[in-house]
């Protein structure tokens, strides 16, 4: 019997998903630019997938950007709002923890001029709130921190640090990577402070290729794939009609027993770290004081002492 230890990785597409991916890829196949009975078909599924994510958001419609993933979605928001922006400023900020899709777009921004800081965190892999607020200058432009660190599992206070960024400098720009977040948690953009926040689909049971960028009203940013003027021009290209309504199907179905699932992850986390603990040499990574329910439900680390991680991967 196989026991799956990777869905912070990716993800099975709920059998939901997986029949409507498959009706729109054989039956409802048209190009949701197109004006004709098939297009307008298409068309239908990107504005009900936009539907049901604006309402789990509580935003605007017009405020979601659909893309390839979560990798997109980060270095749209990180690029497209740097060079935006940079007449006001050309320093931003991210944390040690990042993912690489945060990670390296702030390292392609220096390399052209950006001046670009990180803010240390805790053992627990928490951001210092201090030292984060002491980097924010007059030049500030971009913070750019994660809700859920996908390796340890640590919770970033997200809504305290967005709030705190503000007071400090409030036309400061707030992205927030909730790829490991979203269904795991409520995500409102505008209850956490955020401008900018990220999804992918493949970590909540959609499909690989699938994810959208929440972009608050009146933020200025610059698009980073140019061609036909496709989602208001902020992602040209013809939309991947059968990603977007499978997106749409597991946010819905994720946010529908949202409680219930967490409950349920929580329970098996508490579980397996307790076993984990009862073996000699392996220590257990990222759980403060406060406990596991102080991290998220469904990532946990541990290390084994003399043992290379790749000889624990089958």
């Amino acid at each position: 019997m196989e026991a799956y230890l990777d869905n912070a990785a990716t993800t099975r597409a709920s059998e939901a998903v997986t029949k409507l991916v498959e009706e729109v890829l054989l039956e409802d196949f048209g190009n949701p630019s197109s004006r004709h009975t098939k297009g307008i078909k298409a068309r239908e599924y990107v504005e009900k997938s936009k539907r049901q994510i604006a309402d789990i958001l509580k935003c605007d419609m017009s405020e979601i950007v659909f893309t390839s993933g979560g990798t997109e979605s980060n270095n749209m928001a990180i690029i497209g709002a740097a060079l935006a922006n940079k007449r006001s400023g050309n320093h931003i900020i991210t944390t040690r923890i990042e993912h690489a899709s945060v990670y390296q777009p702030f390292l392609f921004l220096r390399d052209f001029g950006f001046e670009v800081s990180f803010a240390p965190v805790d053992e627990y892999g928490r951001v210092d709130e201090k030292a984060l607020l002491e980097l924010v200058t007059d030049k500030t432009i971009l913070v750019s921190v994660m809700m859920v660190n996908n390796e340890i599992g640590a919770l970033e206070p997200v809504e305290r640090l967005a709030k705190a960024v503000k007071e400090k400098k409030k036309d400061i720009l707030f992205h927030v990577d909730a790829i490991q977040s979203f269904g795991k948690f409520e995500v409102v953009p505008k209850k956490l402070g955020a401008d900018l926040l990220s999804v992918s689909g493949h970590k909540i049971h959609g499909p690989k290729g699938s994810g959208f960028l929440y972009v608050k009203k009146g933020t200025k940013i610059k698009p980073i794939i140019y061609g036909g003027g496709q989602e208001k021009g902020m992602r040209s290209g013809t939309e991947n009609v059968p990603a977007i309504a499978g997106i749409g199907q597991a946010s819905f179905d994720m946010y529908a027993n949202l409680e219930t699932n967490r409950e349920h992850m929580y329970k098996l986390k508490e579980s397996f770290i307790s076993k984990l603990k009862e073996i000699d040499g392996v220590t257990v990574n990222g759980i403060p004081p406060e406990g596991v329910r102080a991290t998220a439900p469904h990532v946990g680390s541990g290390s084994c002492a003399g043992i290379r991680s790749v000889g624990l991967l089958n």
